[in-house]
């Protein structure tokens, strides 16, 4: 039995030596990207996102639009924590100085309605940014 393994290794060993060679020289790779730039170039930074200043809310554009956030929203939400309730619950939004929820959101106790816990499905962050992300020919008239 022992033999026979060592014939079996012996047999695969030489056809792993079959004559086959690697190429030495490497084909081009052609990368698609969405710059034109080349790797070794610089370019300017993006532009800093800008917020209006504490107090100010953003002007609405449409009937029942939900409020634009005039800040950073990079607050865990969950369906066990909230982060934007740190600030804008009832409790402690006057303490805060913070837009309270509206009371549509909450139940009968007070709390957060479950089905508003993503505050950010409807609220989105409103930033003055330098650069358009997006064309828009959206017009409120």
């Amino acid at each position: 039995m022992k033999k026979l393994f060592t014939a079996a290794a012996l047999v695969m060993a030489l056809s792993a030596c079959s004559g086959q060679q690697t190429t030495t020289s490497a084909e081009p790779v052609n990368v698609m990207s969405l710059g034109q730039s080349e790797i070794t170039d610089i370019r300017a930074a993006d532009a800093v996102a800008v917020y209006p200043k504490r107090g100010k809310s953003i002007e609405r554009t449409f009937v029942h639009q939900p409020p634009m956030i005039p800040h950073k929203a990079e607050y865990p939400i969950t369906l066990k924590k909230n982060g934007c309730m740190s600030c804008h619950s009832p409790a402690k939004a006057k303490r805060m100085k913070a837009t309270q929820i509206d009371p549509s959101h909450l139940l009968a106790d007070a709390k957060l309605n479950n089905e508003y816990y993503n505050c950010t499905q409807c609220h989105t962050p409103q930033a003055e940014n330098k650069t358009e992300l997006v064309e828009n020919d959206f017009s409120n008239k």
